[in-house]
């Protein structure tokens, strides 16, 4: 007679063991319909798991992230059954869930086309139509690879065979299609009521190039339309702020293919990169940084030493001379070391923060390279605090309101918060793990952070608290960090003389805010669509004039406002004034000053903003004050196109 304990804490008893869709029944219809999984015991199981002792059970329905998770795990499932029904001659390999949806990878003779996709969703559509039941196998595992190998499904009999002799396999089973999976999945495909198959792309199997190439399509799939139409539109506008593409339009950077992952910068989106190296190099100042620069090629023993070239070699680029290897750095790291340890330091001198605009190059694939997201060549706003184990907390807390700070200014209030905590290959006692981990647990639940636990995460150097943005289209970018490492400070032989006269070696802390400059740039592109907040536009104030009669004024009042510290220029081109503003409002430009003859005759600017707001007439002065007002507010403005 097992007792059911549910999430409310009530119970509920049953005369013989039971499922967890009958469980479901018993509290009521509605939630037996809606059930996709239950959680027993913590163990997410199908709806036809039988509990047969007491247990605790969750009902998991598609308004938990996990029914979300087995929705999409399900389509692609049902992805599969589609291509098999179509061209059976296809073979199945693996088909995860990822971010936002699913793939599936499969071999196939010929490339899948558009056509060919439309043909697969329409097959699974019917397929749901049919609301076939899906249920669990179990079967030996040298059964099994006999089994798909029968079937011709070699990539499947591959997989079986890297499983443990002995060991059950588990495989679902809809209609004439049978998939191996560890589950849980949907009880019929008519749960599965919102996808979309969005793209083909190529991957080898097993991510090894020495293999054959597959083909992967991609799908998204939602508990329901509404949300399936939500991720579409957000698609769709992101396409529309790609970076990449708004660069172009506003002559902010190129890269091209004689230097993969590089950027060559362009005057206006050089401005953006050092507006916002100026401003955090001001406010590193304030709160106790000193600014260094350290090489980028070291000799190859350093890294040997540090313990980086023996994680990192394959990522890093390395060159000779004269009878001698080095590395280009992919780190700031153990240079900052080598500055810390030039004359010792006591106890009194902690904690000590060396900052660095920091040049790093890494051997990234070239097929991951991706605009200024993913490059070879980047800076980092990098900074270490070399402190003692008491001063963790304390810096941490600095840190995090400096953080909070920066990115407030550059218009992002959602912040996610994750601790990684020791994973199981370490260095370093537990005594110190524990002190390092209640540090930062402290410095987060004292400010009241809401955050996320990701045990076993950590570096194997120390804990770390990872901080990532949500953008105006819900996405994650994971930016900041401050990570406690008790390894490279040995390695290094980093000392300090502590109070009781004593060699001790400090505590490192690594800590960034923004990461990679040049993919933080991209993140604020696509952010505000290339609408800049007036601090960082690079051009903040353009002077139009309607005729030539305007020219020389405008000239005069151009020098008077850089004068002011302001970025402004004047197109004095013989253009009609209408295809000028518009011109300039693709731009993205903040304000736009025009002159006509009245204008002249007052001394004065008809000033309107990129959103077509129309501000009227207004001395120089007024103007100069105006965006001097918007400049101090850091105010942000998202256009939408």
């Amino acid at each position: 007679m097992p007792t059911i304990t549910l999430p409310d804490g009530s119970q509920r008893q049953f005369p013989q063991p039971v499922t967890v869709h009958e469980v479901a029944a018993d509290i009521g219809a509605g939630l037996a319909k809606a059930a996709l999984a239950g959680r027993v015991d913590g163990r997410l199981v199908d709806t036809s798991f039988r509990i047969e002792s007491d247990s605790t059970l969750a009902i998991i329905t598609d308004r938990d992230a996990e029914g979300l998770e087995i929705i999409r795990h399900s389509t692609a499932h049902l992805l599969a059954q589609a291509v098999k029904q179509l061209y059976p001659e296809a073979q199945v390999t693996i088909g995860p869930v990822i971010d936002n949806g699913f793939y599936y990878d499969f071999a196939f003779e010929r490339p899948f086309t558009p056509e060919d996709l439309a043909k697969i969703e329409k097959k699974m559509e019917d397929l749901v139509k049919q609301d076939i039941n899906v249920s669990r196998e179990l079967m030996v595992r040298e059964e099994a690879i006999r089994f798909f190998k029968d079937m011709g499904e070699a990539y499947k009999a591959e997989i079986i065979s890297d499983i443990p002799e002995r060991e059950d396999i588990s495989l679902y089973r809809q209609g004439e299609f049978i998939d191996l999976c560890r589950g849980p999945h949907v009880p019929s495909t008519g749960k599965l009521k919102a996808f979309k198959l969005m793209k083909v792309a190529g991957a080898y199997w097993r991510g090894d190039s020495n293999n054959a190439m597959l083909q992967r399509i991609y799908g998204t799939a939602w508990a329901n339309k509404k949300a399936l139409k939500v991720h579409l539109h957000r698609i769709e506008e992101a396409e529309k702020r790609d970076h990449r593409k708004l660069a172009k339009r506003m002559d902010l950077f190129h890269t091209q293919e004689e230097a993969p992952g590089m950027v060559f910068w362009h005057p206006a989106g050089w401005t953006i990169y050092q507006t916002i190296i100026g401003y955090i190099r001001d406010l590193l100042a304030n709160h106790g940084y000193q600014e260094i620069h350290t090489p980028a090629v070291v000799d190859l023993s350093l890294w040997k030493k540090s313990g980086h070239w023996e994680k990192f070699r394959d990522d890093m680029f390395t060159t000779a001379s004269e009878n001698r290897d080095y590395a280009i750095k992919p780190m700031n790291c153990p240079c900052h070391v080598q500055i810390y340890n030039q004359g010792l330091k006591s106890y009194r001198d902690l904690p000590l923060r060396l900052a660095e605009f920091g040049s790093c190059l890494r051997n990234e694939p070239s097929g991951t390279l991706h605009g200024l997201m993913r490059l070879r060549s980047f800076v980092q706003d990098d900074a270490h605090i070399f402190c003692i184990e008491e001063q963790i907390q304390d810096e941490v807390s600095d840190f995090i309101d400096l953080l909070f700070e920066v990115y407030a200014d550059f218009g992002f209030t959602d912040v996610i918060i994750k601790l990684s905590t020791r994973p199981e290959q370490r260095v370093g006692s537990d005594e110190v793990w524990d002190k390092a981990e209640q540090a930062l647990e402290q410095a987060l639940n004292a400010k009241d952070l809401d955050w996320q636990l990701q045990p076993g995460e950590g570096a194997f150097y120390g804990p770390k608290i990872e901080f990532s943005l949500k953008d105006c289209l819900d996405r994650v970018w994971q930016c900041g960090t401050i990570q406690v490492d008790f390894s490279m400070p040995g390695r290094l032989e980093a000392e300090y003389v502590a109070e009781d006269g004593k060699r001790q070696t400090p505590v490192m802390l690594h800590r960034a805010i923004l990461g990679s400059i040049e993919r933080f740039v991209g993140i604020l592109i696509e952010h505000h669509a290339g609408a800049f907040p007036t601090w960082l536009a690079p051009i903040q104030g353009v002077l139009l004039n309607i005729t030539d009669r305007q020219a020389d004024y405008l000239l005069k009042l151009e020098k008077t406002l850089k004068k002011q510290g302001l970025r402004v220029e004047s197109d004095l081109r013989n253009e009609k004034i209408g295809f000028k503003i518009r011109e300039h409002t693709l731009r993205r430009v903040p304000y736009l000053l025009v002159a006509g003859d009245r204008e002249l005759n007052d001394h004065t600017l008809a000033v309107r903003t990129r959103s077509g707001e129309d501000l009227g007439s207004m001395t120089v002065d007024a103007v100069a004050e105006l965006l001097d007002r918007d400049i101090a507010s850091r105010g942000v403005c998202i256009l939408e196109d």
